[in-house]
């Protein structure tokens, strides 16, 4: 039997298309370029399975909520608590029950890439989605800690259909009007939180890279409002723009431009 040329074989393997009954043909190949592919498929496959397994661990929330009856289950996570300069931005997220995408974790685990490509794929699929985004005038009136459940509250309410059940990144929220759970570190254990993380860090990201044009010698677009070095030493040689947080030190210091 005349066998497939390395070339092809890879070209199938680029493009996802190696059968059970190639790969098996493969493993009686001794050509050292089909044993160095067939590696390179094993490894592969091993990353696939370990993300199967994370996805279905992520899911163990979702899937005993809807064993007791729940249906719109939201996820709600937060970006933007510690940053000088920004909104707090937080995201309700409902996903449906057959919702599958491997990789899903907690938004600062990912690359900015990946964040983009999810956050497209999270809203194109979700049955609801909100965000909510509490600015920094605000955040200087209440505190970051009420703003931020301002923000999500927000998120919440956006939400059509309502939930049913909220599920919510470490921040205990009172008064909804469905049951709901806090889990701590809740982006790297729920997919919904997760997809809400993505949901909100991909906004707030997108809304300090606009400010960013208009205030380019802070840099907001690499450092989204964190206090990096280069953001201190600007601040303190230029001041605060009118999207620094007056209530966070060392911004109350320095004067308002």
């Amino acid at each position: 039997m005349q066998k497939d040329s390395i070339a092809l074989l890879k070209q199938l393997f680029e493009e996802d298309k190696l059968t059970e009954q190639k790969i098996a043909e493969m493993r009686q190949d001794e050509r050292k370029g089909v044993q160095t592919l067939l590696k390179r498929y094993d490894v592969k496959q091993d990353r696939m399975n370990a993300l199967e397994q994370q996805f279905l661990a992520m899911s163990e929330f979702e899937l005993k909520l809807r064993n007791n009856g729940y249906v719109n289950i939201a996820g709600v996570d937060e970006v933007g608590r510690g940053p000088l300069a920004g909104p707090v931005v937080a995201a309700a997220v409902v996903l449906p029950q057959d919702f599958k995408l491997l990789g899903l974790n907690d938004s600062k685990q990912l690359s900015e890439s990946t964040r983009e490509a999810y956050y497209e794929v999270i809203r194109d699929n979700a049955i609801s989605y909100g965000v909510g985004i509490i600015h920094n005038d605000v955040i200087d009136r209440v505190n970051i800690y009420e703003a931020t459940k301002l923000a999500m509250q927000e998120a919440i309410n956006q939400l059509d259909p309502i939930a049913d059940f909220v599920l919510v990144d470490a921040v205990p929220l009172k008064g909804l009007s469905c049951p709901s759970e806090s889990i701590i570190k809740g982006d790297s254990k729920s997919i919904s939180i997760a997809a809400a993380s993505i949901l909100a860090k991909v906004t707030r990201d997108r809304f300090m890279k606009e400010i960013h044009m208009s205030y380019p010698a802070y840099d907001f677009a690499s450092n989204m409002g964190y206090g990096t070095k280069h953001h201190m030493e600007t601040l303190s040689n230029q001041g605060a723009t009118p999207y620094h947080r007056k209530s966070f030190a060392p911004v109350g210091n320095v004067e308002v431009k």
